[in-house]
């Protein structure tokens, strides 16, 4: 409780600076909720909690808030088409409130790294993933930030299957611990230089 008064007390009134946009990639309805391909959307509805805000406005099909945290005023969105389409959503956002696309990270699970690990990087390809697939091709460039959140593999199971399945319960433990990280990480992110970051988040 001490800590969630805290990040409130730091929103304060925006007094310039670049405007930063946070994606978490995931899929709307009940269905998917707290499925593995879900990770993004969980990472920003814990941090919504924390801060005491609510995801209640909706443009270019894409549920967000906007908030000013340390000086810094920042977009948290979640798109709210398929995992597929995530890159329409995020170009609408990038051009209409004019981010720069150095000012924008996207928090999405990533099947190469185990559960409990994760990986901040400034590029590099999709890996498979249908959300950075459609990202880069809507940005057209692969040069985006990224926060990887491991949810491992299973290959006896078809790619989709294990995607749109749920944690088991040791898994959303390991979950829960990486997913606390942004009550920091998302700050940080938010006044640090990204190699700075990258540094004191290595896992």
């Amino acid at each position: 409780m001490y800590q969630k008064m805290i990040f409130i007390k730091n929103i304060i009134r925006y007094r310039g600076g670049n405007l930063k946009l946070i994606v978490g990639l995931g899929n709307p309805g009940d269905e998917y909720k707290n499925t593995r391909h879900n990770v993004g959307y969980m990472v920003l509805d814990h941090f919504a909690c924390l801060i005491n805000k609510e995801f209640n406005k909706e443009k270019f099909n894409g549920s967000y808030f906007d908030v000013t945290i340390d000086g810094e005023k920042v977009i948290f969105l979640k798109p709210l088409s398929y995992m597929n389409l995530s890159g329409e959503v995020v170009v609408k956002f990038i051009n209409f409130f004019k981010i720069d696309v150095n000012d924008i990270l996207i928090i999405h699970d990533d099947l190469d790294l185990e559960i409990g690990k994760y990986k901040l990087k400034y590029k590099g390809s999709s890996g498979g993933h249908n959300g950075l697939k459609n990202i880069e091709l809507h940005l057209k460039t692969n040069e985006y930030k990224r926060w990887k959140i491991g949810i491992s593999n299973d290959k006896r199971m078809e790619t989709k299957d294990y995607v749109l399945g749920k944690f088991n319960q040791e898994e959303k433990n390991k979950i829960d611990e990486i997913i606390k990280i942004s009550d920091t990480l998302i700050p940080d992110f938010l006044k640090l230089d990204f190699d700075r970051l990258m540094n004191k988040y290595h896992n």
